[in-house]
């Protein structure tokens, strides 16, 4: 049976988003709301958005037709990593469900630990259950049978489940139809996920990657010209050597008490006809925008301000979900 998990790339049927409502999770949720909101609208001009509200949680008002309005019970924004993951079989779509742990336990956030099989139930989408735990944000495919991770995330999967980084990638290849699993040391510093590969490496179409490379005092720089001598070094699943590109990293971007916080412009989301990418306030904004602009060159490249989300501990990667079409 042919199992695959579709690129980003490809067209979608509508995404997915969760309405931010935790103040405690927040240093500023009225902001976050506010760059949510630029980022559901900016999206449903191109794809319908599914948005989940928390039936506690006031629904935002005047978002436009595009938007559909859920109220489920949901601990907060994260779709990409509590939502399922979704592949395609002989029979069609098919909603890879896992569990959900807070990122080793470290954010539990009540409502996400179930949210997958709630979201494939309420949405009639035929499921296949995974008991194990598993991320969306911490694999990159290219839809040719390549997938992308990071080393760290692979250990910590393999700490919380008393197994090995082998044996997770091992069974990652397998639930995902993978054909090749590619294995990268990075880690962006403070990075909440342990290094999901979504705010490091992407895809721009098989054979072809987009990473960052230092910028602005970024104290990533030599983590990230390694990972770039490591993609240089791999091929994918159907014997292409990697063709890697790079943008500048957004530098030093730091929190309300001056600790560096994870922001990137990998965290990208490619909706149809579009690309919405992370803005920091910083010098590099506009050269990250245009790299991208000229790696897509089908797509409007469109920045907005993720200074709020980020302070949360993502950016707009982290918190969508593409439902393939």
């Amino acid at each position: 049976m042919t199992l695959f998990v579709p690129a980003e790339h490809a067209p979608h049927a509508s995404c997915w988003m969760a309405w931010p409502h935790l103040a405690h999770e927040w240093p500023d949720l009225a902001a976050a709301q506010r760059e949510h909101r630029a980022l559901v609208q900016a999206i449903a001009t191109t794809e319908p958005v599914d948005l989940l509200v928390d039936p506690g949680t006031e629904a935002p008002a005047g978002l436009g037709d595009g938007v559909r309005i859920h109220r489920m019970v949901v601990g907060d924004a994260w779709t990409r990593d509590s939502l399922p993951v979704m592949a395609r079989d002989d029979e069609g779509e098919l909603a890879l469900v896992f569990h959900f742990d807070g990122w080793g336990g470290k954010f539990p956030m009540p409502g996400d630990e179930d949210v997958s099989p709630r979201v494939a139930e309420a949405f009639g989408l035929r499921a296949r259950k995974h008991d194990f735990i598993f991320e969306g944000g911490g694999i990159e495919v290219d839809g040719e049978g390549t997938l992308l991770t990071t080393e760290s995330w692979l250990r910590r999967l393999a700490e919380r489940a008393g197994t090995t980084p082998d044996f997770e990638a091992e069974q990652m290849q397998r639930v995902t139809g993978a054909e090749k699993l590619l294995r990268v040391e990075a880690m962006l510093a403070n990075d909440h996920t342990d290094g999901h590969v979504d705010t490091l490496i992407r895809f721009v179409k098989p054979g072809v990657v987009v990473t960052m490379a230092g910028s602005g005092g970024d104290p990533n720089g030599a983590m990230l010209l390694a990972a770039q001598e490591q993609l240089h070094s791999l091929t994918d699943a159907r014997g292409r050597r990697l063709e890697v590109h790079t943008m500048p990293s957004p530098g030093a971007v730091l929190d309300g008490d001056g600790e560096i916080l994870a922001a990137s412009y990998a965290n990208y989301y490619l909706a149809n006809d579009r690309l919405i990418v992370p803005t920091y306030g910083v010098a590099a904004d506009a050269e990250a925008i245009a790299t991208l602009q000229r790696l897509f060159p089908d797509r409007e490249v469109v920045g907005l301000s993720g200074r709020a989300i980020i302070e949360g501990g993502g950016a707009f990667h982290c918190i969508t979900q593409q439902r393939p079409a």
